[in-house]
């Protein structure tokens, strides 16, 4: 989920193109001798969360008041190349345990020529299974790159949101939204040579995500190199209710250029994924997976 192209068709182009509290010290007290002993200062409140990081120890904290969560989730991707796009879409829910690795996820991918294809994903203790279609449970390595791309995860965001705050210079802006309803913890990014930011960690994760596409352009004749491609725009947003500090959606949208015959083949992919709420059930693998 992650990545649309994990779970889509081959996105069809012209051309034949295959293309996320100590208390305060009192004061001494007065003699016994003094008509008034001293009145106990009060205790110190707990300081006003500033930064990134402090915002996300209290989104981590106030998730974890929740056995599970449930998430809806859209994507689009698409590849556009002269003017004309070929695009695909998804929509689907993510039921992720905390505090014990399990996650459900199951949803529906329509391809460029509106072809449906449904998907679902278990990852429960260390143990991954994939249904396509109509096809059987298919096991397969949560670690191994194909499942990572498969894999939304939204809770473990946070964590990823933490590592760039925590990368040099700071890369996570916070900011007040809604009426101070909500804090947005963003990062972003303009026009960029992908070799300029190659290193960041953002820009890792979008070039993890196009990876499957790009070994389709291969496939179709078009080179992909790292060194001749453009990050056309990057942003990522983690929003948090500003009471609960509880996680109230996460988005993450990227853009690639790609040289192509003298023009670039622009590629682009935004995932949505908004909080539901807390999720009631137990995360198993159905009777029958494992076997």
């Amino acid at each position: 989920m992650r990545t649309l192209s994990g779970r889509t068709a081959v996105l069809a182009l012209p051309l034949a193109l295959a293309l996320a509290a100590c208390g305060a010290e009192t004061e001494e007290p007065t003699r016994a001798e003094s008509p008034q002993a001293a009145a106990p200062e009060p205790a110190k409140q707990p300081a006003e969360p500033e930064t990134a990081e402090d915002f996300l120890d209290l989104a981590e904290q106030a998730m974890a008041e929740e056995p599970a969560w449930g998430f809806s989730v859209k994507g689009e991707e698409g590849l556009t190349l002269q003017g004309q796009k070929s695009a695909a879409t998804y929509e689907g829910t993510v039921r992720r345990a905390v505090g014990r690795t399990a996650l459900h996820a199951q949803g529906v991918s329509t391809g460029s020529k509106g072809t449906k294809k449904t998907e679902e994903l278990y990852v429960v203790d260390g143990a991954g299974y994939l249904k396509e279609g109509t096809a059987g449970w298919k096991a397969l390595s949560p670690a191994g790159p194909g499942m990572r791309n498969k894999v939304e995860d939204p809770i473990a965001v946070v964590e990823e949101f933490r590592g760039y705050a925590r990368a040099a210079g700071g890369e996570v802006e916070v900011t007040e939204a809604d009426g101070g309803g909500t804090i947005e913890l963003r990062v972003t990014s303009g026009e960029r040579k992908l070799s300029a930011v190659r290193d960041r960690a953002w820009a890792k994760k979008a070039k993890r995500e196009f990876d499957p596409t790009a070994g389709q352009l291969r496939e179709a004749g078009v080179p992909v190199e790292d060194a001749q491609m453009t990050l056309s725009g990057l942003e990522e947003v983690l929003v948090l209710d500003a009471t609960s500090y509880r996680i109230r959606s996460h988005r993450f949208e990227f853009g690639f250029l790609i040289p192509y015959n003298g023009q670039d083949i622009a590629f682009e992919q935004r995932v949505t994924e908004e909080n539901q709420g807390p999720y009631r059930g137990r995360i198993e693998l159905p009777a029958g997976v494992a076997g």
